[in-house]
């Protein structure tokens, strides 16, 4: 018999180094994580979207420079007022005809301060955005890095089934050849080919499940493909917790209260008095008199003080008041629950490597139970059902230290999601 001369997890190891080979030579180089990561950042439309924002707001912040500097329009007004026999437009106050060609020039005097708060608005939305790509790109990369776990743990799971069934088919030549010299009845025969069955059946299930992840992974990365590929083993490494304060979720809130504070600042200088220098040349004349004697300039100041405006300006206070009110109401419902979040999470991963510390010694039993039972097999002294049950078991122990597994890289994923900086 084939498996009376090899040890069980030395045929265990050759196929898994057999079947990594097919694989590779079949669908090319395995594919990890970074790739399908990397792609789907590359490929968001919201990452060029804010991207685009932030080149829409340094222009925004060329056009406030521009506003202050010197502003020249060119400007023609003409009118002709006919009268006849005393009909039309008194002419005292249409002089008959009026026409007019000027260059205007204009400045705004503003305060170093005034200007600097403007800046200073474009550069906190400039800042949020930044929070916001962040942020976006933590998304993208956790929902990658999601699918991609799953999907790996069921090519584990595939090629771990597949190793089985292949150990099965030997052991079913061997039980067929013992069957036929009447060493086993023929129901222990059938019940093994019915475990055996049921074990294709598995394969073709979990094949199908992998290719609709792979798909699932393609989707969320942007790649526009549907082959059967490998995957690499995740490396995935817990990230040292930081303090909220320094998360790029906690970010945002400090943003919002900085404009809260530079919009207070912005409503007191929008009370403060406004200068705005003029000047024109040009030609205005009704060409009654002298009209080319009509060339010449003007130039004068402006100035407005804003007096009372039924005390628009305390409410606008207030409105930003209740806002930063708000605002710190989410800022510590938000500490409170990224606390609870990190410690629920850090259990899980304890209780996550529990389980799969039993499940390791259970995984052993079932190994050391089905060595004894292929090698009583050849003697006809093993008892099939005990032998499916064993197999059954080591299945079991198999899928739990699996899911073990992928439930700590995921659990992983969650906490560095939050980790995020």
């Amino acid at each position: 018999m084939f498996v009376a001369y090899y040890d069980f997890k030395m045929i265990k190891y050759r196929f898994l180094v057999f079947l990594s080979i097919i694989c590779l030579g079949a669908y090319g180089q395995p594919k990890n994580l970074d790739f399908f990561i990397a792609s789907g950042i590359a490929k968001s439309p919201l990452l060029k979207d804010f991207e685009n924002q932030g080149r829409s707001n340094a222009i925004d912040s060329m056009r406030i420079d521009a506003g202050y500097k010197l502003q020249v329009t060119a400007s023609s007004f003409n009118t002709y007022s006919p009268t006849y026999k005393g009909w039309g437009y008194e002419s005292a106050i249409t002089n008959g005809a009026n026409f007019s060609q000027l260059v205007s020039v204009s400045k705004r005097l503003v305060s170093k301060d005034n200007l600097h708060k403007q800046y200073e608005a474009i550069n906190l939305q400039n800042q949020s955005l930044n929070v916001s790509s962040k942020i976006t790109e933590q998304d993208i990369r956790k929902s990658v890095t999601t699918q991609y776990i799953v999907a790996y743990g069921t090519q584990q799971q595939w090629m771990f089934t597949t190793e089985m069934l292949r150990l099965l088919n030997q052991e079913e030549e061997v039980l067929k050849k013992l069957t036929e010299k009447n060493v086993y009845k023929q129901t222990d025969y059938l019940s093994f080919l019915v475990t055996l069955q049921q074990q294709k059946l598995s394969i073709t299930q979990i094949k199908m499940q992998l290719q609709n992840e792979l798909t699932t992974l393609n989707y969320l990365s942007g790649i526009n493909d549907t082959a059967f590929v490998t995957l690499s083993a995740p490396d995935i490494q817990p990230i040292v917790v930081p303090d909220i304060e320094h998360t790029v979720f906690y970010e945002q809130y400090k943003i919002d209260s900085l404009k809260l504070l530079n919009n207070d600042a912005i409503i007191e200088l929008n009370y403060k008095p406004k200068v705005n220098l003029f000047a024109d040349a040009g030609h205005v004349s009704t060409f009654m008199l002298d009209p080319y004697k009509n060339f010449g300039f003007s130039f004068g100041a402006s100035v407005v003080m804003p007096i009372y405006d039924g005390k628009q300006k305390k409410m606008q206070h207030d409105k930003n008041a209740i806002t930063e009110n708000t605002r710190s109401n989410y800022a510590g419902y938000f500490k409170s629950q990224y606390k609870q979040q990190i410690m629920q999470q850090l259990q899980q991963l304890k209780l996550n490597e529990n389980l799969m510390g039993e499940a390791t010694a259970q995984l052993k039993y079932s190994e050391a139970l089905i060595e004894a039972n292929q090698k009583l097999i050849v003697t006809g002294d093993a008892r099939i059902t005990d032998y499916i049950l064993a197999i059954g078991n080591y299945l079991s122990s198999k899928n739990i230290i699996t899911q073990a597994g992928i439930n700590k890289l995921q659990i992983i994923n969650e906490i560095n999601y939050w980790n995020s900086k």
